[in-house]
Formats: structure tokens, C-alpha cells, sequence
């Protein structure tokens, strides 16, 4: 069933507001208050590309975030979507993508790595919440893969916690280094997502395993770029 089609069932059948076409379609038309989404991975990525497209070109931000959509989800969450992307203030998933409240489930930290309690997080998305998508986002000038390249090419040192932040991301560096690219911290950022997109994929835990064996579950990578606005999808797997 095409995207169109299901929004408009589903839409109407809990009378909900919907404009087709080049409008907004939020995702709450996809699932009855307090049940998981039924989008598929595929449309769950279409939705976030759409949305970054209207961004990026300035289209007014009109998604659900006021009283009513607000009071329709204070018992339960359905998002269709689980981004992990950087803390930086410059990158808010929601504004990005277009999206409103209760949409996007978002785990965030300096440099977008995947540690205990990020993948915990991804995993209670997955296996609770039903997302049927995540998404590994860097973004351009990131200040941890900066920091992390610095340590590789400067031998610099970070103090405290910082410099036990910066050392998952290391391994990317190295590895972008070792193609002599141009731009050693744009190939990072790149890196650093791809690496943690293959971890993601290659995971032992059956919450990720076994939706991810029945198509239900899609893991991208992709990055910001701060200037244009665009979001690149540059791993979808």
C-alpha cells in the first residue's frame, strides 16, 4: 500500500486532518493513540527525507506540536523513527526532519557514539516502542570528531571525560586518515556514523537481530550538512 493511500485510511478512520500531496502528513495518522507505528522502514525514511527537503528550502514548519497533539500523547508514545546525532545545538532532529512531538525518538551525545546506555536506548526504541528505523546522524564541523582528529594528527589531550568521549571516535579517524582525504574531518564525520551504522547492523542483541532479518527494521547513516540544511543519506543499507 502506497504512503498516500495508508495515510489517507488510517487518517480518516481516526479523524485526523490530513493534507496530501506536497503538505504535511504527520506521522500520528499511521497509528491509533497509544499503539506502535505501522509504517515500514521504507516509508519511515521517506517521511524524514520529505521533511528535510521542505526544511531546507524554508517551507513554514507546521508540524504537530500544539495542546492537542500534546494531551493525545502524554500516556503513550508511538515514534516512527529513533535518530542518534550529535548534542550540537546547530542539529535538531525534529527541525531538521520537519517532525513534531511524540514523532522521533532522539538520543543524543557529543559526537553521535553508540555506548551502553545509547545502544539500551535503541533497543528499548526497537523492542518496545516499535520503531521501525534508525538513523546515525553526523553532522559537518562536528566539535568531537574535530577533537578526536586532533588527537590522531596533533597529539592533542582532552581532560576529564571529554577525552573519554573523543576515544570511540579515534578508530574513525584513523581509518579516514588512511585514505589521505582532502578534508580529514568531513571524511571522518562520515566515518564515525559508518562505523557505528556497520556496528548497529552487525549486532549480537536479538532486539535489533531479528527485525532487522525480517526487513522490519532498517538502520541509515547520514550527515548535516550546517550550510545548505540538507541531510544526506549517504549509508541506507
Amino acid at each position: 500500500m502506497s504512503v498516500s493511500r495508508r495515510v489517507l485510511i488510517v487518517g480518516s478512520a481516526y479523524g485526523i486532518g490530513l493534507t496530501l500531496g506536497g503538505g504535511f502528513i504527520p506521522a500520528s495518522a499511521y497509528a491509533a493513540e497509544g499503539t506502535k507505528t505501522d509504517l515500514t522502514p521504507e516509508e519511515a525514511l521517506e517521511l524524514l527525507k520529505k521533511g528535510n527537503s521542505e526544511f531546507k528550502v524554508d517551507t513554514p514548519y507546521n508540524a504537530a506540536i500544539g495542546r492537542e497533539r500534546r494531551n493525545a500523547i502524554a500516556q503513550k508514545q508511538a515514534p516512527f523513527a529513533a535518530v542518534v546525532t550529535c548534542s550540537d545545538s546547530r542539529v535538531p532532529p525534529e527541525l531538521l526532519f520537519g517532525r513534531g512531538l511524540g514523532e522521533l525518538f532522539v538520543i543524543r551525545n557529543a559526537g553521535n557514539t553508540v555506548d551502553a546506555t545509547a545502544l539500551g536506548s535503541i533497543e528499548y526504541a526497537v523492542g518496545v516502542l516499535g520503531v521501525p528505523l534508525i538513523v546515525i546522524l553526523g553532522h559537518e564541523r562536528c566539535g568531537a570528531v574535530e577533537a578526536a582528529v586532533n588527537v590522531v594528527t596533533k597529539n592533542s589531550y582532552y581532560p576529564g571525560s571529554i577525552g573519554r568521549m573523543i576515544e570511540p571516535i579515534v578508530p574513525a579517524v584513523l581509518s579516514a586518515q588512511a585514505k589521505k582525504p582532502a578534508d580529514l574531518l568531513r571524511e571522518s564525520v562520515q566515518a564515525n556514523v559508518a562505523r557505528t551504522v556497520m556496528r548497529l547492523r552487525t549486532a549480537s542483541e536479538p532486539m535489533l537481530l531479528e527485525p532487522l532479518s525480517k526487513r522490519k527494521l532498517r538502520i541509515v547513516g547520514a550527515t548535516y550538512d550546517l550550510d545548505e540544511g540538507t541531510v544526506d543519506f549517504f549509508d541506507e543499507g
